[in-house]
């Protein structure tokens, strides 16, 4: 259904003569998640800026396909750009990954530092030989467990535990060194799988669990902070590079400005969801960071070995 409703739009957009004018503005989200307003204003800001000469058409809900599928059609041209995922990014530019070694920042304002940093910087470069422009970097949050009938606050109550993850290999290294059985799968795909039984739950952070009403299937969540993820977002680098640099600029400062007001719902999230889920029937736990800390040592050691230099470089960009 997706590639057919990838396919109609393509044909649609032939048939009524659109060009390089419409640009394609496609991610996961569902209304009510930042990531969705945000959007809506990056098309608003972006038209604004190019004085209307360029028009924005958006696709939610991952309608133009996964996170992996949307990368794919960018660099393809199928679509312009899209808020997309860490994991999906890491199978593309793998030391992005690294963004989510567990417990590497403390929160949100200190991972927003260094990716508007030096760090960004180079994430971007190995993108643009991948044939993609990461035009900023957006929240994904840090994350947090949701189960289906209980807590985790201890390393070993996760043991064994069917765990829902994005296709990212960091986190699947995560929850492997916690002795759960961790397995990869489309966000969209994640209700449906939980409703059947395939997972006991998932790890999110919490704006995600709310948006998209996860929490009235695993309704206890246990706040392990195990990992950040950012949201980068994407351009097509061909397309990127038959813009103008007036176009260009429009399309940075729309990334950042409506990133601005992504980042602080994301933030604010954080701090009001939890009473608001808690009237709804959710049950909390606070975790035990530095037994979740210990239990995963193991992934920084492996990670170390692979990428020395920059593990050094991300620990102390982030405090530690």
């Amino acid at each position: 259904m997706k590639r057919l409703a990838m396919a109609l739009l393509a044909t649609t957009m032939m048939a009524s003569g659109t060009n390089a004018a419409e640009v394609i503005f496609a991610h996961g989200a569902n209304p009510g998640n930042p990531r969705y307003v945000a959007a809506e204003e990056w098309a608003k800001l972006f038209t604004e800026c190019t004085g209307g000469a360029d028009t924005v058409n958006v696709a939610p809900s991952a309608t133009m396909g996964d996170d992996v599928e949307m990368l794919t059609s960018a660099t393809a041209g199928v679509i312009n750009v899209t808020a997309n995922s860490q994991g999906a990014m890491s199978q593309i530019v793998p030391e992005i990954g690294l963004l989510g070694l567990p417990f590497l920042f403390e929160d949100l304002p200190s991972a927003w530092e260094v990716l508007d940093g030096e760090v960004g910087g180079m994430l971007d470069e190995r993108a643009q030989q991948a044939g993609l422009k990461i035009l900023g970097f957006w929240d994904n949050g840090i994350r947090n467990v949701s189960h289906v009938s209980k807590t985790v606050p201890e390393p070993v109550d996760i043991k064994g535990m069917k765990i829902r993850t994005p296709p990212d290999q960091m986190t699947v290294d995560i929850f492997e060194a916690l002795g759960a059985a961790p397995a990869p799968l489309a966000f969209s795909e994640l209700p449906t799988a939980l409703q059947s039984g395939v997972f006991d739950g998932q790890e999110n952070p919490l704006t995600n669990i709310y948006s998209s009403k996860i929490h009235e299937i695993t309704p206890f969540i246990t706040l392990t902070g195990h990992k950040y993820e950012s949201t980068p977002v994407v351009a097509g680098l061909a397309w990127w590079s038959s813009l103008d640099e007036k176009t260009q600029g429009c399309a940075l400062q729309a990334t950042a400005e409506a990133g601005e007001l992504q980042r602080q719902a994301s933030l604010e999230g954080d701090q009001t969801l939890r009473p608001k889920m808690e009237a709804e029937g959710v049950t909390f736990a606070e975790a035990d960071k530095k037994a979740y800390q210990e239990a995963t040592a193991s992934v920084y050691e492996k990670y170390a070995q692979q990428y020395p230099e920059l593990v050094t470089a991300l620990k102390k960009a982030a405090g530690q």
